[in-house]
Order: C-alpha cells, then sequence, then structure tokens
C-alpha cells in the first residue's frame, strides 16, 4: 500500500476515525489499532513477510527483557548478542548475500579460478533496514541502561511497525517514540491541520516533483549511451531532484500522517540542497540514518576523541556502512566513499562544523559567498548521485565518461519546460520555508484566508493534473 494510492487514500481515514472517535477514551484500544492497523499496512505488500516482522519484533522484545533481568554479566551479554547477530543475519540473508557471493565469485575468477555462483531466489522484504534498525537502537539502549525494557508488548511492537514509518522512515528511537505510544492522547486542532499541511507538501514533492523528474532521469540513465554530455547532466540533475522529492516527500507525509494521531516523529531532512558544505548536507539528509550511525557506530569507534588519524578512519567507517546499508551493489559503496572524500578536506582543517544555521539565516538572499558554496557542494552531490541511480559500477564509469565529451556544452536534447519551471518553483518554496521544520509550516500562513487556500487548491490540482503513473518510493528498496 502506497501513500501516493487510492487505497491510501480509503484506509487512513478509516483508522483516522476509529482511532479518535471509538478507540479515544483507552490508549490501550489505540495501541491495539494502531498495532492491527500497521500490520495490515504491512502485509499488503507481501503478507509472507509479516511473520518475519513479527519474529523480529518478539526477538527484541524478549531480549530487552531478558538483557534486563539476567543477573550475570555473561547472560547479559548472550542475549544482546544473540539478538544482534539475528538481526544482521536476516539482513545478511536477505539482503547481502546474493551480493557476497557474486563478489567472491568474480574475485576468485580473476584470479583464474571458475566457480559456479550459488544465489538465492527470494524477494527482499519491504523495510527491513529500516524496523531491523528500530530493533537494533532499543537493544543496545537496554543493553547500555540507558533505557529501561519495555514490559508491554503491544507498545513495543506499535514502536517497531508503526505504519507511517515502517517501511522508509525515519529511523525512531526508543528514547523518542515509545514515551509517546505510552502516553495519553487527545486530539489537538492545530497540530492536525499541520499535520494535513506537511502530508499535502509531502505529495506535492512525490507526485508532482519526484515522479515528473523520474520519467526524464529514467529516460536519460536508461539510454545513456544516446545522448550528449549535456544531456546527460541534465538526467543527473533530474535524479538529484526526484530523490529528493521522493524521499523527503515521503518523510513529509509520514510526519504529517503520525501528526494526525498526536504523535511526533523524527524530523528526517532539513532543506539540504541549501547546503555550504558536504558536511552541512549530511546534516541535512537522512538526518535519523545520519545520527543513528553517529551514536551508535561512529562514536564506540571512538568518535571525534582521538587523534586525526582515529577521525578519519571513523569517517570513512560511517560512510561506507552507509554506503552498504543502502544497498547490495558497489555503485551504493562508491557512493558512499565519494562523500567521505568530500567530507575529508573539511575534517582535517576542522571546518566540518563550520555550517550548524541554514543559510541566510538573517536576510532573504544568499550572499555571493553563500551561493558559490551552495553551488560547488550541489554539483558534488550531483556527480555522487551518479553512482546512486547507475546500474553497475561499468554504467557509471560510462556515463561520467560521457558526460566529459565536447558534446558538454551542447544544448540538451531532453529539456522539458514544464518540469524545469515546476522544479524552479518548488525550490523558491523551500527557500521561502526554509527556516520552519518543512516549507509549508507557515508559509502563506499570514495571507488572507481566500489566498491561502486557493494555494492549496493549487497544489491539489496540480498533483491530480501532474501526477504520473503511481510509482513507488525509492527507498522501499532498502
Amino acid at each position: 500500500m502506497l501513500f501516493n494510492s487510492i487505497d491510501f487514500a480509503l484506509f487512513f481515514p478509516l483508522i483516522f476515525i476509529l482511532y479518535w472517535f471509538f478507540a479515544s477514551k483507552s490508549l490501550k484500544w489505540q495501541n491495539l489499532l494502531l498495532l492491527v492497523a500497521s500490520y495490515y499496512f504491512y502485509s499488503c505488500w507481501d503478507w509472507r513477510f509479516l511473520f518475519l516482522l513479527v519474529f523480529s519484533t518478539l526477538l527484541d522484545y524478549y531480549s530487552g527483557l531478558q538483557i534486563e533481568r539476567s543477573s550475570s554479566e555473561r547472560l547479559r551479554k548472550f542475549w544482546f548478542w544473540l539478538s544482534i547477530g539475528i538481526n544482521l543475519g536476516f539482513l545478511g540473508v536477505f539482503k547481502y548475500f546474493n551480493f557476497f557471493s557474486a563478489s567472491f565469485s568474480d574475485l576468485l575468477g580473476s584470479l583464474g579460478f571458475q566457480v559456479n555462483t550459488w544465489s538465492l531466489n527470494i524477494i527482499l522484504p519491504v523495510g527491513i533496514s529500516f524496523y531491523t534498525f528500530h530493533g537494533l537502537s532499543y537493544v543496545i539502549d537496554v543493553y547500555k541502561k540507558r533505557i529501561t525494557a519495555e514490559t508491554n508488548f503491544v507498545e513495543y511492537s506499535v514502536f517497531v511497525s508503526y505504519f507511517p514509518l515502517l517501511v522508509a522512515g525515519p529511523i525512531e528511537r526508543a528514547t523518542h517514540l515509545l514515551p509517546q505510544i505510552k502516553k495519553e492522547r487527545k486530539f489537538n486542532y492545530a497540530q492536525a491541520v499541520d499535520g494535513l499541511r506537511q502530508i499535502l507538501w509531502g505529495l506535492f514533492k512525490k507526485i508532482v516533483i519526484a515522479d515528473n523528474c523520474a520519467d526524464y532521469a529514467n529516460l536519460v540513465f536508461n539510454n545513456s549511451d544516446d545522448y550528449s554530455g549535456s544531456t546527460l547532466v541534465m538526467g543527473a540533475i533530474f535524479f538529484t531532484f526526484q530523490i529528493y522529492g521522493d524521499f523527503s516527500g515521503y518523510s513529509d507525509i509520514a510526519l504529517g500522517t503520525s501528526r494526525l494521531f498526536g504523535i511526533e516523529l523524527l524530523k528526517n531532512f532539513s532543506f539540504p540542497y541549501f547546503s555550504r558544505d558536504i558536511a552541512e548536507f549530511w546534516r541535512r539528509w537522512h538526518i535519523s540514518l545520519s545520527s543513528w550511525f553517529k551514536d551508535y557506530l561512529y562514536i564506540p569507534l571512538g568518535g571525534s576523541k582521538g587523534g586525526k588519524w582515529m577521525q578519519i578512519r571513523n569517517t570513512f567507517a560511517i560512510f561506507l556502512v552507509s554506503g552498504f546499508w543502502h544497498g547490495a551493489n558497489w555503485t551504493f559503496i562508491i557512493w558512499g566513499l565519494l562523500n567521505a572524500i568530500y567530507f575529508l578536506p573539511l575534517l582535517l582543517s576542522n571546518k566540518n562544523r563550520n555550517h550548524i544555521d541554514i543559510v541566510a539565516i538573517n536576510s532573504n538572499l544568499p550572499s555571493i559567498k553563500e551561493f558559490f558554496a551552495m553551488a560547488v557542494t550541489f554539483m558534488l552531490t550531483v556527480f555522487a548521485w551518479i553512482f546512486f541511480r547507475a546500474n553497475n559500477l561499468t554504467h557509471a564509469i560510462d556515463y561520467i565518461k560521457s558526460i566529459f565529451t565536447k558534446q558538454l556544452f551542447s544544448l540538451p536534447e531532453v529539456r522539458p519546460a514544464h518540469v524545469i519551471v515546476l522544479i524552479f518553483v518548488f525550490m523558491c518554496v523551500e527557500w521561502i520555508g526554509r527556516k520552519n521544520d518543512y516549507a509549508l509550516a507557515t508559509f502563506g500562513l499570514s495571507w488572507p484566508k481566500a489566498f491561502r487556500w486557493s494555494f492549496y487548491m493549487v497544489l491539489l490540482i496540480a498533483i491530480f493534473i501532474l501526477g504520473t503513473k503511481e510509482q513507488e518510493f525509492i527507498y522501499f528498496q532498502f
């Protein structure tokens, strides 16, 4: 079931009505309803993988209890590593087994040994990387005694499988989401209206921006041998806006939907394409994953406490693991490596925390220096996205080679005017709203009511008229 589908348009209002009109007097019934709704939502993809989600939930729930109740450190470690090992084992089998098998076979082949590749003919369970990381963070936090183990199975299950974030994040923490699940919730009109605004903006990002950009990004990437260098650049730019509109659009819909249930999720994007260096970009892009790796990988490895060598090692580790988290393909690993290389000069010069606040915080326009810094960061990001989008390393390298020809300065063969205008308008709205949690948070609130509602209607009309065929969200594959 997709957020941008008719099925969800019927499912969500029904759950909303049951939640506030029939279960509002009982927190127990509200949480049970959310759990049933979440399991139904997930089973709409493939009901068989619901058993995997339930098993993972049971494993981490029981492990958390055993870690807390164990009288010896040996038993605590046993349950901790059992949970970690099985969770990572699931990821290894479903997501990475075929990659390792093929890579090992290729390595032996390069050494002159011919072996038959053994692969598993299995489907990747949607959202497995997200809900697995929910469970991992919970078990780690219980083991480190940052939180106490949850004793209510329904409440813990909602934390793991809460349907707005189940298949593509944000990656939540038990310290943030579980207290909200355990607390009585009353309908808040202002929170609900804000949620609807965020859903509207998320749908616009996904259906109008991302899906229209996808048509032309796919056209160029799938036929890259037939196009000039300038057209290949346009294709990479279209993908750059596709992935941002797609993923941040999903996050906006997830956060807005959750607000209608009285629950606040972690912010996942903060206008990353207005970043002045790559360090700022990664503080603003997929924030929940970046912070997860910081807390559960970078800091345990030593963080920034050691010398420069340790900082460099740890930085490369989280970027490479982040790339590998996205998928079992060398293109993702190179994408992560590129971002680590981008990050390295900032780390060596101690400038990786130069830009904490949003750009042009006290003015309407950026300075010339800020504009060029944003432009350079954007171009580096576009280049890295080529590896992310390419089918394989050969495709990525050939794509890049084809860019740097004399045709780079020719007029692009693919230049859809309506998509370019949409991107421009979209980025203008994002720029105006860049100081808020999302672009429409306060956009137009000072306008006369008729103008404000007319603007919302324009967005709705654009969604219905400019929407292409129903397309899945990119991050469902991760």
